[in-house]
């Protein structure tokens, strides 16, 4: 099976570069210059990865990823010039799957999306952190073998730690992940969820901990 790539990059150069290498290694390549117009391409084919520039007009990185996670667990990773921890922070709680800086190897690029799709193929299907078992195919986790019942909020938020158990991630970027950017409430909806969540998993061998002035991370016994 051929995989399609589309890469989301408005400096020409380097996406012209990357398409050339992947098209020599038998990928099948789109390339876009705009958030915008990627977003459409994206509502009429599938991919199996996006390379996805931070800095581009109309759309940036970060909301065009949060729009393609609303409907698609395709794998992105950001290629950008922005190394600032926060950014990165920002694009893993947005649901990006890896970064690379720019400037960077093609073959180093090439090595570390082999790396990433060949998880994805060969994950198992279940996750599991401490007592906590999640299987994302049927949408249920069980504690210690007792049957959870989570609203989806919950149940979403509960696996995305499960994916990033010892990481820290701040109220706003839970905010911006479950809610979107344009949620006009409180960021005290994410400690309610939170709160819920550690009453549902108590006594489960892990926990979400609050990180003083930094946010929440599952922690695993």
């Amino acid at each position: 099976m051929v995989q399609r790539l589309l890469i989301v990059e408005d400096d020409s150069l380097i996406g012209e570069a990357a398409a050339d290498y992947f098209t020599g290694k038998g990928w099948e390549v789109d390339t876009e210059v705009n958030g915008f117009q990627a977003l459409e391409v994206l509502k009429r084919k599938s991919f199996h990865l996006i390379l996805l520039d931070v800095m581009l007009p109309g759309m940036d990185g970060f909301a065009l990823c949060q729009e393609i996670r609303r409907t698609s667990d395709v794998p992105i990773i950001f290629i950008t010039a922005r190394v600032m921890e926060g950014d990165k922070l920002n694009g893993y709680a947005l649901g990006a799957d890896d970064y690379v800086t720019k400037p960077f190897s093609l073959p180093v690029l090439y090595a570390k999306v082999m790396a990433l799709t060949g998880r994805i193929r060969g994950r198992r299907g279940l996750l599991e952190a401490g007592g906590l078992c999640a299987d994302p195919d049927s949408h249920k986790v069980w504690n210690r073998g007792r049957l959870l019942s989570l609203p989806p909020k919950e149940y979403a938020m509960l696996l995305f730690f499960m994916e990033n158990p010892g990481r820290i991630f701040s109220r706003e970027q839970l905010l911006i992940r479950f809610w979107g950017y344009d949620f006009d409430g409180n960021e005290r909806v994410v400690d309610n969820h939170i709160k819920n969540l550690r009453k549902a998993i108590a006594s489960c061998g892990c926990a979400i901990e609050t990180v003083r002035k930094s946010g929440y991370r599952l922690e695993v016994e």
